[in-house]
């Protein structure tokens, strides 16, 4: 049985000039255990479905299941077994990091010796511990990542999802996270499921892709398997086979576009409510 279950899963936005569809029916199954990467030009809905799946947006439309839990009837369960990190984070830069993650152990109910020692674990496993005493405004970039992270693995969720988890990190940086999130799938058995708008990170890093294009998904398969489908060959590029799927390219947002293109008329999704 997967891990995710989704069918027909939608969401409708209402604004002044009219209700926007910002996912029109996203069908989509994960295993236990999979790196599964979600891509799609900007405004494809995929932000609004890991907000629909972490119960953070209820959905229009469809149905879901998250570790056993049904999205609609049981998100209490669905927040149980999983862990959210948006793409802005959400670390205090008043209090230090030790104080973060004390104070997130006990928003999940444990006793104030068991949120201490839950917080020396993480720091211990996501290389902070050096850090435990500095106040988060005082940390990099890649350093206050690794504790959003943290943050999201507070109560061991079984799926963790990260919103472009990589976005704006050098080199380095980014580096060192596919190698967590590569860590926590093979030590400890965690599902991930990212969006990112980097390329070579998902074909580096993901077990199976899913192209989400105007609400719906357009493609989902290994990264080899999309390549060979849709751009020719294994070695060809994934940027090509991203643009033979959506007409368009798939451009970080903090990077200069490049001359593609899409279909007039694409529906811009509203901003974040």
């Amino acid at each position: 049985m997967p891990i995710i279950s989704a069918a027909g899963l939608a969401r409708t936005f209402d604004t002044r000039s009219g209700p926007v569809t910002a996912v029109r029916s996203i069908d989509l199954k994960v295993a236990s255990g999979e790196i599964v990467g979600l891509l799609g030009p900007n405004g494809a809905g995929k932000t609004t479905t890991l907000r629909m799946l972490t119960t953070l947006l209820a959905p229009t439309g469809g149905a879901a299941t998250v570790a056993g839990c049904d999205l609609l009837t049981d998100p209490v369960g669905v927040r149980e077994k999983c862990g959210y990190v948006a793409q802005s984070g959400g670390v205090d830069p008043h209090i230090t990091v030790r104080e973060e993650l004390v104070t997130q152990g006990r928003m999940y109910r444990l006793g104030k010796s068991a949120a201490v020692a839950r917080a020396g674990e993480l720091a211990a496993g996501l290389g902070l511990t050096e850090l435990l005493d500095r106040k988060t405004a005082t940390l990099s970039g890649g350093q206050r990542r690794r504790l959003d992270i943290a943050m999201g693995l507070t109560h061991r969720p079984a799926v963790l999802f990260l919103d472009e988890p990589t976005t704006g990190l050098d080199p380095g940086s980014r580096a060192d996270l596919w190698a967590l999130v590569r860590r926590l799938r093979d030590e400890s058995g965690t599902t991930v499921v990212l969006t990112t708008h980097y390329l070579d990170e998902a074909d580096a890093l993901a077990d199976r892709l899913v192209v989400v294009d105007g609400g719906r998904v357009a493609a989902e398969g290994t990264p080899a398997a999309l390549k060979t489908r849709y751009a020719g060959s294994a070695d060809a590029s994934l940027q090509d086979a991203f643009l033979a799927i959506t007409g368009r390219s798939a451009v970080p947002a903090d990077a200069t576009p490049v001359a593609v293109r899409g279909p007039a008329g694409r529906e811009t999704p509203p901003p974040n409510p």
